[in-house]
């Protein structure tokens, strides 16, 4: 009974600041793509899965969405910026750095897509975590990064779609 006064205290005294310093980074490699190409969509399997992260996030109240300017990133961003109704806003994977101080100083729900090999590298430069690298067969991952103030919350996520 005195820890849940006492959480209840501490909300009624919790200033506004401490719930702008709560937010979370989804980070995402994108869908299954075509094999074919420098620049290839994303099959039907992928749009499958584009399809079902927007469904999955729908409820995260996402206010910004990042896309490198390849294809398969774009398509996978999309079905959630229409959903949501927001703008995917590029960004360059080869300035991670970067982005993850603005995704940071920007303190606000948000989603990145990106590739096997970039998207394990924001996770570490966002959480100071090592994470595993993602192999060219790895598209169920899912990265959540939650900010609680000065803590930092890494989950990972296995979307439940199966494609073959």
């Amino acid at each position: 009974m005195k820890k849940i006064i006492y959480l209840l205290l501490a909300a009624t005294f919790a200033n506004s600041t401490f719930a702008a310093d709560n937010y979370s980074i989804y980070l995402v490699r994108h869908a299954e793509k075509q094999k074919d190409g420098k620049n290839p969509s994303l099959t039907h399997c992928g749009q499958a899965r584009a399809k079902q992260l927007a469904s999955l996030l729908s409820q995260a109240n996402i206010s910004q969405i990042y896309s490198t300017k390849y294809q398969r990133t774009r398509q996978t961003a999309n079905p959630l910026a229409t959903k949501q109704h927001i703008a995917v806003q590029n960004y360059n994977p080869s300035h991670l750095e970067q982005l993850a101080i603005q995704l940071q100083q920007r303190k606000e729900n948000s989603l990145v897509v990106g590739h096997s090999n970039t998207t394990p590298q924001l996770a570490e430069l966002l959480s100071t975590q090592r994470m595993a690298p993602l192999t060219e067969l790895d598209y169920q991952q899912l990265y959540q990064i939650q900010f609680i103030g000065e803590a930092k919350i890494v989950t990972l996520f296995r979307q439940p779609l199966i494609c073959h």
